[in-house]
């Protein structure tokens, strides 16, 4: 099944296949589809967005997250995954080594998602992390805007460890970062990177 993936600004992303599925929707369109599944990776207000997750939820919309709000349906916590249907979730740690943003202590979340016999990362807001090793996936979203997560030159070095056939940068052109943040990355690694502009897609087939 062709599994289609959309950048939709800043750290804000949307899966269809199926399913459609959202990763901290933040300044969306009003006319954006309905979500059936909402994954939300921490509570910082570009990431968690009230009104937002209102013009994509309904009664029947699965909100997951690594904490308790009004929306959220599931709580998850690191290390631990989810099945809804035909898509699986796997909640992966995110926090900053060297910075005080996103404390490992606060037990927030990236996510792989497994769908349409595709896998695909959506790292959440984090540094280069030992957890990463081993991660094999057909896409990962990896920021690059810096300050609050990996620059683009930390996220080169993260994709020695995380194996990803193709790669999407974030996290930049809103708050921190610019394009030329994920030409760097696309100069440093060696895989298939795709630099979209907010609203573009791409599908994995």
């Amino acid at each position: 099944m062709p599994v289609r993936v959309t950048w939709l600004g800043h750290a804000s992303v949307m899966i269809e296949a199926g399913e459609t599925i959202y990763i901290d929707p933040w300044k969306i369109a009003e006319s954006s589809p309905r979500a059936d599944i909402v994954l939300l990776t921490h509570d910082h207000y570009d990431h968690y967005s009230e009104n937002d997750l209102r013009l994509v939820c309904d009664a029947s919309t699965r909100v997951i997250a690594p904490m308790k709000t009004p929306f959220v349906t599931d709580v998850i916590a690191p290390g631990t995954s989810l099945d809804i249907r035909d898509v699986s979730i796997q909640a992966v740690p995110a926090y900053n080594v060297s910075k005080a943003f996103h404390p490992r202590k606060n037990s927030w979340v990236g996510y792989i998602v497994g769908v349409g016999g595709k896998k695909i990362y959506h790292t959440g807001d984090t540094d280069r992390i030992p957890e990463m090793k081993n991660i094999t996936v057909d896409l990962a979203f990896l920021p690059v805007g810096g300050t609050y997560t990996m620059d683009a030159w930390e996220a080169g070095e993260a994709l020695g460890d995380i194996k990803a056939t193709t790669v999407i940068p974030i996290h930049f052109g809103d708050i921190v970062g610019s394009e030329k943040d994920a030409h760097k990355l696309a100069e440093l690694c060696t895989c298939e990177v795709r630099i979209l502009r907010p609203g573009e897609s791409v599908d994995i087939d």
